[in-house]
């Protein structure tokens, strides 16, 4: 279940009359509106994080590439949910 936290934001008159009455129109509440809009405000501003290692190669000790590859996929998994493709 995902906790909710109260902030106040502010912001011109003119901004908040529209929030309301876009709020009214879709029948959805300003709280919604403004989680949508930073939703997607974030997606298109976040930073992509780089990979936590510089580079995969082949070892002697054959464990260590299974464990690279994990921590690719799990990366690069990641990565593409954070900029929306998955």
């Amino acid at each position: 279940m995902t906790t909710l936290n109260r902030t106040t934001i502010l912001a011109e008159t003119d901004l908040l009359d529209r929030l309301d009455r876009h709020a009214r129109r879709t029948q959805s509440t300003k709280t919604a509106v403004i989680a949508a809009a930073l939703e997607a405000y974030l997606a298109t501003h976040e930073a992509v994080a780089p990979l936590a290692f510089i580079g995969v190669g082949r070892s002697s000790h054959g464990r260590l590439s299974l464990d690279a590859r994990r921590i690719t996929v799990r990366e690069i998994g990641t990565r593409r949910r954070t900029d929306g493709d998955g």
